[in-house]
């Protein structure tokens, strides 16, 4: 049993700079620079819809982190650990790439928006140098200085860092809010809904905007380096979410009630001119974002370090490389190079907006993937997830569907070319490593599992008005012969439900059970193979009898009891065969199961088109079973082309009053053939019934007739005999009361 307390890894931090990082990632870059144009794009009301949809992905995906991680012992790699663990290396290694790819390009993104504090600055600059001002001049060499600074100081300068920023932002928004109105500007006229003329559309706004909300999970990427993971990861990043949305609140509140819509458009850094002292806005600008690249240049390493661990970089020596560490603290020094150039090649994009989008599309992937988890892990129930903090279900579920339909409003293109990279690392690493996800694919077991058990309990209690055909097979006869499987799958294709049994005779003894467990692996691999329905097993007992009494008493597979029996012989089969058959039949009818006996042939059920159905006198209970059953079959796409013909033979005196109420049946829908497929025939005493028979039906493929117990007792084995000329045949014997509306 694991201790909540772990001990010290890496730096060994606590909780407060998990808080620390997150919220000087929240309340950063886009802060200073995005929102004032937000406020003015959508208006007052439109910026608190803004913060509350990317709070239906975010508060999701925190509770989601913070549940997952009270679970497990989180180790280095922070989100890409978490999803790697409960997804699989091959799924959790393509979000894992994504997400280190977003967390990359967020160094270049910050570190644009750095420069973008140094605006101010770009009057005094032309005029001493005669050249144009571009952030480029300042977001490079900042970026290469920042590589230095963390090569040589490691993630202890980053959370050192963090203390010095968080004191900044906390003057800077304290000057900010103590403010008043731009000059001029009456706050009556405040833009409370819509905003500026010509603004961009919402989703535009939103998906600039998003990268805001996402500096919550900053701290995770400091798992490896905390002291107590488990406890600090869930405080850290839901009390920095918290704080973020409520001053995000506060903030686009007062600048809508501080300046008009086309100036808070116009003028990135607008603020400035609220605050009580202006250049506050710069600085803080600068102190945060400058935070901020130093988290994701902490970060991001650090999750390509883990994926190199994993092995999922599809190049072994690479992985060993990345992998590798420095120092007792592990520095991924060798990330950090691959981070760096990763950076530098997006600073020199130079536009904040263009990298934003990029971002947000990849953090929305990861965000969805994170809530999926937790979703599935509800449901899954497995012993093994046992979190010590729980969400709900469907708070998760939200932020799951709520990244995907996002994902597609804010950038089609994006969303569906980060989906198509996605899939295509997925196939790649599923290949490399000759392996899929074993606890993606344990996620979906257990959440089947669950489904099944939930429905199975719910169908009992509330048994349907329809009937259909739970059919169960028992027979030792398994591997030399096809048709038998054949039937069933075709009887459970979709409107029923096959369980198969293999017989194996003898005691429930060590050697018996391991038999009995190798043939069950056959079976499986047989019916996934054809693809077939059925549910597969094996029964260990001393005689058939005895199997088949054990079989008829269990529960249905299917969570709705178990109501025919399938018995089969081929037509080479020695005559115990069927005085097995005749037993079986016998057992049936005392446990008031409908009996089903396929006395098949090496025709195999020829070209699948001609069903034959045989009606008669004695079928007054058989009539309907039989017509469903065949009319089932030809519900499978083996039988696409396939039809019924319906023959009925009764005493020449009932002849019309037979035939006027089948044909209403069949005018009424109740019997799906056309009156050209009816024929009735009338018959005495002189008519040889069996050889009638197989002159019209000895070229259908399958041909249906029904026996009674009566005529089973009297006639013995040799009733299943009677018809040597037909092909399979398949007879019925209901013993409930079926009807067809």
């Amino acid at each position: 049993m694991n201790s909540q307390a772990e001990a010290p890894r890496g730096y060994g931090f606590g909780t407060g700079p998990v808080f620390l990082a997150s919220i000087s990632t929240i309340l950063g870059a886009v802060m200073f620079l995005r929102f004032g144009y937000a406020v003015g794009s959508v208006g007052l009301l439109g910026s608190i819809l803004l913060i509350a949809l990317g709070h239906m992905v975010t508060i999701p995906t925190a509770l989601a982190i913070a549940e997952i991680a009270t679970n497990r012992r989180v180790e280095g790699g922070g989100e890409y650990f978490i999803i790697s663990r409960s997804f699989g290396t091959s799924i959790g290694g393509a979000i894992g790439i994504s997400l280190y790819a977003s967390q990359a390009i967020s160094v270049a993104f910050y570190m644009i928006a750095f420069a973008e504090a140094f605006t101010p600055l770009a009057p005094f600059f032309e005029s001493a140098t005669g050249v144009p001002f571009d952030t480029r001049f300042v977001s490079l060499p900042a970026t290469l200085g920042l590589v230095a600074l963390v090569l040589t100081k490691g993630a202890d300068l980053g959370v050192k860092a963090l203390y010095v920023v968080a004191t900044i932002l906390g003057l800077a928004l304290a000057l900010f809010f103590a403010g008043g109105a731009v000059e001029g500007f009456d706050p009556a006229n405040a833009g409370i809904v819509g905003g500026a003329r010509g603004a961009d559309p919402f989703m535009l706004v939103f998906a600039i905007c998003f990268p805001a909300f996402t500096g919550m999970t900053a701290g995770v990427g400091l798992s490896g380096d905390l002291a107590n993971p488990r406890r600090s990861i869930p405080l850290g990043i839901m009390s920095a979410t918290v704080v973020g949305m409520l001053v995000y609140l506060l903030l686009v509140t007062k600048l809508a009630f501080s300046a008009d819509p086309q100036a808070l458009v116009d003028d990135q850094l607008i603020m400035g001119r609220i605050a009580v002292w202006g250049p506050i806005i710069p600085i803080g600008l600068a102190a945060a974002t400058l935070s901020s690249a130093i988290g994701s240049i902490v970060v991001a390493p650090r999750t390509l370090q883990a994926l190199g661990g994993d092995e999922v970089v599809p190049a072994s020596r690479l992985n060993r490389l990345l992998a590798a560490g420095v120092g007792k603290t592990n520095e991924p020094r060798h990330a950090t190079l691959v981070t760096s150039v990763i950076a530098l090649i997006f600073v020199m994009l130079g536009s904040v907006n263009l990298v934003a989008r990029i971002v947000s599309m990849f953090f929305m992937v990861t965000y969805g993937a994170l809530c999926a988890i937790s979703f599935l892990e509800h449901f899954a129930a497995r012993p093994s997830y046992r979190p010590s903090f729980r969400s709900k279900w469907w708070v998760s579920l939200t932020g799951a569907v709520a990244s995907f339909i996002l994902m597609l409003q804010m950038d089609l293109l994006f969303a569906v070319a980060a989906i198509l990279v996605m899939v295509g690392l997925y196939l790649v690493i599923r290949r490399a490593r000759g392996v899929g996800g074993d606890d993606l694919q344990a996620i979906f077991h257990g959440v089947m599992t669950q489904a099944t058990r939930w429905s199975q309990i719910k169908l009992q209690k509330t048994p349907g008005s329809d009937w259909r055909p739970s059919v169960i097979l028992v027979t030792p006869r398994t591997f030399d012969r096809a048709a038998p499987m054949q039937m069933l799958e075709w009887l459970g294709h979709r409107y029923g439900f096959g369980t198969y049994l293999h017989f194996v005779k003898g005691r429930l003894e060590p050697g018996t059970t391991e038999a009995a467990r190798e043939v069950q692996k056959r079976l499986v691999a047989t019916t996934r193979q054809r693809k077939g329905a059925v549910f597969v097993d094996t029964m260990v007992s001393p005689s058939m009898e005895s199997a088949l009494a054990q079989a008829l008493q269990m529960p249905g597979v299917s969570g709705m009891d178990n109501n025919t029996v399938l018995f089969e012989s081929l037509v080479h089969d020695p005559n115990t065969v069927l005085e097995e058959i005749r037993d079986g039949c016998r057992l049936a009818s005392v446990a008031q199961m409908n009996r089903l006996v396929l006395l098949h042939t090496d025709h195999f059920f020829g070209n699948k088109k001609d069903i034959h159905v045989w009606l008669t006198w004695n079928d007054y209970r058989n009539a309907n079973l039989m017509i469903l059953l065949a009319y089932i079959l030809l519900g499978h796409p083996d039988w696409n082309h396939g039809e019924i013909t319906l023959y009925a033979a009764y005493p020449k005196e009932d002849v019309k009053e037979r035939t006027a109420e089948l044909r209403s049946m069949i005018t009424g829908g109740r019997l799906l053939i056309s009156e050209k497929n009816l024929q009735v025939f009338g018959t005495d005493d002189r008519t040889d019934f069996g050889r009638l028979m197989e002159v019209k039906s000895e070229h259908a493929d399958l041909v249906i007739r029904g026996f009674t117990e009566e005529k089973l007792e009297q006639k013995g084995p040799t009733l299943f005999k009677r018809h040597p000329g037909l092909k399979d045949l398949l007879w019925v014997s209901a013993e409930e009361r079926i009807f067809i509306d």
